[in-house]
């Protein structure tokens, strides 16, 4: 891939974890509380719907159980069990435990799609985990065995998401391969919303707008990005522009939230960018 072709997916795949910032704020400031699985479900199901509907292409034969896999690992089992970490840890751990995401990807991109292990690599993986810590830990983090199993296995199958979705390319645009996963994750979601969660109650309009921000922008439009930017570039850099999204959640808190900003997270938000540097670096080699 020619430098500017790359620079330019790069950029356009880093917009997708940037935005995905923004779900904190979004959820806590928009949207009714304690309703995790439906505030999912909604972000994956219309707007994968939509684009269904849109390009009107279906997956065929293999590509209907893949989909589905896929779609549990990206949308179903990982906002699942993000939630139950979040709801369960202290924010400042339930990030810091997913950030081993970009670790796994590693290792699952060697078994899975042969790619070499490199010392540069891991050290940008361990930079950013680092980073991510400074940003949002606290000294009295409290640490919940069950908060913990969740985030690792949220991150686990984020990140078996993400280099299955680089190992199963279909022939088809990168919108339609986007709708297939929405919708399957979206669908996978409504009987354990239905089941687990009260109904919602009455919307309002601050409501409305919450769900259309993370369900069109925050689902649709970065989950397009996200598969692209997948499609062509290396897991692991992939993954390592996942660290922008605590990065820019803890810039949203401080910007409209008048939380502080100490020199500890003025360092590892420095940390984060350099780590991000790293791998884009080591993926290069």
């Amino acid at each position: 891939m020619k430098t500017n072709v790359k620079i330019r997916t790069l950029f356009l795949t880093a917009i997708a974890p940037a935005i995905w910032g923004s779900t904190y704020v979004a959820t806590t400031e928009l949207l009714p509380a304690g309703y995790p699985l439906h505030v999912a479900m909604i972000r994956a199901l219309p707007a994968g719907i939509l684009l269904l509907l849109v390009f009107r292409t279906m997956p065929e034969g293999r590509w209907w159980w893949r989909v589905t896999v896929l779609g549990a690992l990206n949308f179903t089992v990982f906002w699942a069990m993000l939630f139950v970490s979040a709801y369960r840890l202290p924010g400042g751990v339930a990030a810091t435990v997913g950030a081993v995401q970009p670790l796994i990807v590693i290792g699952l991109a060697r078994l899975v799609l042969g790619r070499q292990i490199t010392p540069a690599a891991v050290v940008a993986a361990m930079a950013g985990l680092a980073g991510v810590a400074l940003l949002v830990l606290t000294p009295n983090a409290a640490l919940d065995p069950i908060g913990i199993a969740a985030g690792l296995a949220g991150a686990l199958s984020m990140a078996a998401g993400t280099v299955l979705t680089r190992h199963w390319q279909p022939d088809v645009p990168a919108l339609t391969f986007t709708a297939w996963q929405l919708t399957a994750g979206g669908l996978l979601l409504v009987p354990l919303a239905l089941l687990l969660e009260p109904p919602l109650p009455s919307l309002t309009a601050l409501n409305l707008f919450g769900f259309l921000w993370l369900g069109l922008i925050g689902g649709a439009v970065t989950y397009v990005l996200w598969f692209r930017g997948i499609a062509r570039l290396e897991p692991s850099a992939v993954a390592s522009l996942g660290f922008l999204s605590p990065l820019v959640a803890t810039l949203l808190g401080w910007l409209l939230l008048g939380q502080t900003l100490t020199p500890l997270q003025i360092t590892g938000f420095a940390t984060v960018l350099i780590s991000v540097w790293l791998a884009q670096r080591a993926s290069a080699k």
